[in-house]
């Protein structure tokens, strides 16, 4: 068994900027800097046969180079309990057209429908064991936050196992967009 996502990766400049943010929340664990990345769609766990069918989906997908923006930030809450801090990204018509081929790809080769509406984010730290009040300011500091525009030019499947400390997310393979052409 594998156990799958679908993501866009971030150079390294971008993790650079990303955990400078890092610090000053008690009890935060923080990602490590090569996890950062903006899932398109989680996949889970599933036979290393049906990973194939995977990746050639994946392949078949036509799309163009985009520009993408990260700026601040937000959390994710489940059972009234904030447990993740996350930076956003801007919405755009080619990451929402992106994350659908991917989507579709997925399920014409019989995965399930994604559940969670699409909210492209980029975590940075679990905040499960962090005093909420902390974790709120410390997104009220930092909600200004914005890096400089980044060419998205390809997606990638990584595969995730569990690790003592962190997952180890492995990149697995790529899958270009398209430069547009010049007018």
């Amino acid at each position: 068994m594998l156990r799958l996502f679908v993501a866009l990766a971030l150079p390294a400049e971008f993790r650079t900027t990303l955990a400078a943010l890092a610090g000053g929340i008690p009890g935060a664990k923080w990602v490590p800097p090569d996890n950062y990345h903006l899932t398109l769609r989680f996949i889970g766990e599933i036979e290393n046969w049906r990973a194939q069918e995977v990746d050639d989906a994946l392949a078949a997908i036509r799309g163009s180079a985009f520009d993408l923006s990260l700026h601040g930030l937000g959390t994710f809450e489940k059972a009234g309990r904030i447990h993740a801090l996350w930076v956003g990204a801007e919405r755009n018509a080619a990451l929402a057209h992106l994350q659908g081929k991917v989507e579709t790809a997925l399920q014409r080769v019989g995965l399930p429908p994604e559940r969670k509406r699409f909210s492209p984010h980029v975590t940075i730290a679990r905040t499960d064991r962090a005093p909420p009040e902390k974790v709120v300011a410390f997104v009220q500091a930092h909600n200004l936050f914005r890096a400089p525009p980044l060419r998205v030019e390809h997606f990638t499947l990584f595969s995730s196992r569990l690790g003592k400390e962190a997952s180890v997310y492995t990149p697995e393979v790529e899958y270009d967009l398209a430069a547009r052409a010049a007018a």
